[in-house]
């Protein structure tokens, strides 16, 4: 059988793989049942639906004709590596890293290195806009994670706070 879009088609792989990853995962934790659902319920519902849905994606590609193949182009390494390095600058912001001694900078540090990590994936970097933005996101982030949810993690750097 030919691959009649080759996005579509790696597209559902994709979404196939990771569906069926997390509902394998899900299967760790009690399931229970739809009265009366244990911690694994959701997550194995979720990578089903994921699983399936990936699977009509990947069927359609075999099957729905198209113009030019939806040939796949060549990988965006910058963002790729940018989005990464970002999400890791992140979590060792927020929660230090014990083994080198990097204390915790809290939420509000790390919202700030993530966004502006994050902004130098695009093509353009607007020092302004991303200020504006990240501010933005620290301030709501406060709000919704610590002010709303009442969630137990440092807001500022150990050494400001004490």
């Amino acid at each position: 059988m030919k691959i009649k879009s080759q996005k579509d088609f790696f597209s559902g792989l994709m979404f196939m793989v990771v569906g069926i990853a997390f509902a394998w995962g899900a299967t760790k934790y009690t399931i229970g049942t739809g009265a009366r659902m244990g911690p694994g319920y959701f997550p194995l519902m979720l990578g089903v639906l994921l699983a399936l849905l990936g699977g009509v994606i990947a069927f359609k590609a075999l099957v729905v004709e198209t113009v030019d193949g939806d040939r796949i182009g060549s990988w965006a390494w910058k963002p790729l590596v940018f989005i990464i390095l970002a999400n890791l600058l992140f979590g060792a912001l927020l929660g230090g890293l014990p083994s080198i001694k990097l204390p915790p900078f809290g939420l509000i540090a790390a919202i700030f290195g993530l966004t502006f990590v994050a902004s130098l994936a695009g093509d353009e970097f607007k020092f302004k806009e991303v200020l504006v933005l990240a501010v933005i996101l620290a301030v709501l982030s406060y709000l919704a994670f610590i002010l709303l949810l009442k969630l137990q993690f440092p807001v500022w750097p150990a050494f400001i706070t004490g």
